[in-house]
């Protein structure tokens, strides 16, 4: 895969999204119940948007070339799109017109030496920072101890989604695997929407496509969401069990970056296997660092 068909996401994900919305659930009348159509017809979606039928096709047809806000905004609301469906229409509009397009180019793959001395700061959590495309860029000792799976892999940078989806260990090591994966390629579909011309985010997206029968289905199914906070559970090798919260913020000085942080309720048992995995931790990078024995004649 060179790159994305942009005419067919735009296409797929209209289509998608107006499926799964039952007549009754807009508002409008069933005109009994021989329908050809799964979910709302073309017409009664341009009719909730108040535009035109040949207008609503163009547009599924995959042209938003020259789409207004005010479009989107009323088809958002007529389709009943979430806050990332809406970020994920509006990106996939600005890419459609030429005039407004913003080539950001590949994801980042370095941060400032600031970012590691902040990250470093962070001494009683797993912290990490991660691009768009979902590589890891810099971490803190215990986060790595908390991903030392998905570091064994000798490729660089480390990706979270590649992981998930090719790595035979990844099913055991989350353990709400399915829904991980789900979420990885939804989050993935967002920042492709967002940064078309990503060759190395198109170069993932075809690699995961041709080795993954369960990824081409998650991809398949265009859904998008946000991924900022929530519950992550993991089966460690070392220490076990660990039901972390997470949370997933911006970094301002550092676009298209964002930074994790893996916290636990004081007195839990995650708590307790976060301070067991500090320990482990420390003692790998002791015995890293520890010079080799040398023989005595």
């Amino acid at each position: 895969m060179t790159q994305l068909d942009h005419r067919a996401e735009v296409r797929e994900f209209l289509s998608s999204r107006r499926a799964r919305i039952t007549p009754d659930q807009a508002g409008l009348p069933a005109y009994g119940g021989n329908r050809r159509v799964k979910g709302l017809r073309r017409e009664e979606v341009a009719m909730l948007a108040g535009v035109s039928v040949d207008y609503y096709v163009r547009m599924e047809r995959g042209n938003l070339s020259g789409t207004s806000e005010s479009v989107l905004d009323a088809l958002s609301t007529a389709l009943r799109l979430d806050e990332a469906e809406r970020d994920h229409l509006y990106a996939l509009a600005r890419a459609a017109d030429p005039p407004r397009r913003r080539r950001r180019g590949g994801s980042p793959t370095t941060v400032r030496p600031a970012i590691h001395q902040v990250l470093d700061a962070i001494g009683d959590a797993p912290a990490w920072v991660r691009n768009g495309r979902h590589d890891i860029i810099a971490m803190n000792r215990l986060a790595r101890a908390l991903y030392a799976p998905i570091l064994a892999d000798p490729r660089r940078p480390a990706n979270t989604t590649r992981f998930i989806y090719l790595d035979p260990a990844a099913p055991d090591f989350f353990v709400d695997w399915d829904r991980v994966a789900a979420d990885a390629a939804a989050m993935l579909r967002l920042e492709a929407g967002r940064n078309p011309h990503d060759s190395a985010l198109v170069e993932l997206i075809g690699e995961l496509s041709t080795r993954s029968e369960l990824f081409r289905q998650r991809w398949a199914s265009h859904d998008v969401q946000f991924h900022r906070s929530g519950r992550k559970r993991l089966r460690h090798p070392v220490v076990g069990q660990l039901d972390l919260d997470f949370e997933s913020m911006d970094l301002p000085s550092e676009p298209g970056l964002r930074l994790n942080v893996y916290t636990a309720p004081a007195d839990s048992p995650t708590a307790d296997g976060l301070k067991m995995l500090a320990s482990w931790a420390a003692t790998q990078e002791l015995a890293q660092e520890s010079p080799a024995p040398t023989d005595r004649f």
